[in-house]
């Protein structure tokens, strides 16, 4: 690989970052996707690559026998780069423009019933600080059906708990407002007057709190990171034998799951979950199509 590409690659990282709000699990497989794409090309630079060129490549690949979602992630690695660099004005025409992959998968999501969910929520052991900070994340995750990483990212400014209403940066920076019970919001203001303040936090030691302090603390008073949060939920899953996987990610599936089966408008789950296009949100309908069958299967004489 020659410098300028390498730079090139620095330079796409940087756009992922800084303008795309990526992840950093996002940022790195499609930086990773694009090295890898670079090495292949071998000696020609990627500036001197036709439409032709980059499906020779998707061919080239399939013999891996990689999922349908890794080869859909790697044409979307390529297609954004090259988006890029003709936007930087790097190369004359984008080659990538025509570039298709083949249509994912979509699964029906994974989700736990109310009773699964109290079941882990009861069994977060609260006798420390960092218990009790444990349990209100997880109310707050089944709560409002936030991601773990906006949940993580909140600051005190991002509160109100007068009107149940907390503010959320999700993908993209784009902000939008979710609702907590009245349970979560109990919850919440133990942890903030009482559990939070027990947990050493250096910078804070003069209580010198303001709109931009991290909500959630770690034992060494910086903010909490997803990791965390996905390992307690991991000990408590495991403590209690519960026979599925639960993520945080389950969490929310399994928010938006009860408020379709519950009736609620798919638009107004689509503004709480906070999804770009109906279609992402779509996928709870059929969810509650499975559970109404159940339902009709087991209740009526001749269901089945």
């Amino acid at each position: 690989m020659n410098e300028q590409d390498k730079q090139y690659i620095e330079d796409f990282k940087t756009y992922l970052s800084v303008e795309k709000n990526f992840s950093e699990h996002t940022l790195s497989a499609y930086c990773s996707d694009i090295v890898s794409f670079i090495l292949w090309l071998d000696n020609t630079s990627c500036t001197d690559v036709n439409f032709d060129r980059l499906r020779e490549y998707l061919h080239f690949i399939q013999r891996f026998e990689y999922k349908k979602t890794t080869i859909a992630r790697k044409t979307a690695s390529i297609r954004t780069f090259y988006k890029f660099l003709f936007r930087e004005k790097y190369i004359d025409s984008n080659p990538a423009l025509s570039l298709s992959a083949p249509k994912r998968p979509k699964p029906l999501p994974k989700f736990l019933t109310p009773e699964e969910v109290e079941q882990i929520l009861n069994n977060v052991k609260i006798d420390t600080p960092a218990g009790f900070r444990n349990r209100v994340i997880l109310e707050l995750l089944w709560a409002t059906g936030m991601r773990v990483s906006e949940l993580s990212n909140l600051n005190f400014g991002d509160i109100n708990l007068e009107e149940n209403e907390i503010k959320v940066f999700g993908k993209g920076a784009k902000e939008r407002i979710v609702l907590m019970s009245n349970r979560a919001k109990d919850y919440l203001k133990q942890y903030i007057n009482s559990a939070r303040a027990l947990i050493p936090a250096p910078e804070y030691r003069n209580n010198d709190i303001n709109e931009d302090s991290p909500l959630f603390i770690n034992n060494t008073g910086y903010r909490l990171q997803n990791k965390t949060i996905r390992k307690v939920i991991n000990e408590t899953v495991e403590r209690i034998e519960l026979p599925k996987k639960v993520t945080p990610h389950v969490f929310r599936h399994s928010f938006a799951t009860k408020l379709i089966e519950n009736g609620a408008d798919l638009r107004v789950v689509q503004e709480l979950l906070g999804h770009a296009g109906i279609s992402n949100t779509q996928i709870y309908t059929h969810v509650s199509m499975k559970h109404m069958k159940d339902v009709y299967e087991t209740a009526h004489p001749h269901g089945k």
